[in-house]
């Protein structure tokens, strides 16, 4: 990933209605949603969710796949996993003593799963 790159990810992360649409897509992994799916689940209108959906589109985080009439939006993880390499790959490489393991990327701790109520 070249840095002009990089930058066009983050700026097109750099708004909380965005960074909680891309998050959203994020757990609901490749299924995606179709945009009345995430303007009902972020109480967002239409119109600002399209916005932001080609906002996220343009830098590649996100991507679209028709199933009939129905459009599905979900992430890029290529793209997400190149942006992390990018931000991470060179951690400690200037540093006089060895890398402390918290240079190391790390996987987001797991949620524990909620309980259905009977």
């Amino acid at each position: 990933m070249k840095a002009i790159e990089t930058i066009a990810a983050l700026s097109a992360l750099a708004s909380e209605p965005r960074l909680a649409v891309y998050r959203l897509l994020v757990k609901r992994g490749p299924d995606g949603y179709t945009p009345s799916e995430l303007a009902e689940r972020l109480g967002v209108p239409a119109p600002t969710l399209s916005f932001h959906l080609k906002g996220l589109m343009q830098a590649e985080l996100v991507q679209s796949r028709r199933e009939g009439r129905n459009l599905h939006y979900s992430p890029n993880f290529e793209r997400m996993n190149e942006l992390v390499g990018f931000l991470t790959e060179n951690c400690c490489s200037l540093a006089d003593a060895g890398c402390e393991p918290s240079c190391q990327p790390q996987a987001a701790p797991a949620a524990t799963p909620r309980r259905k109520r009977a």
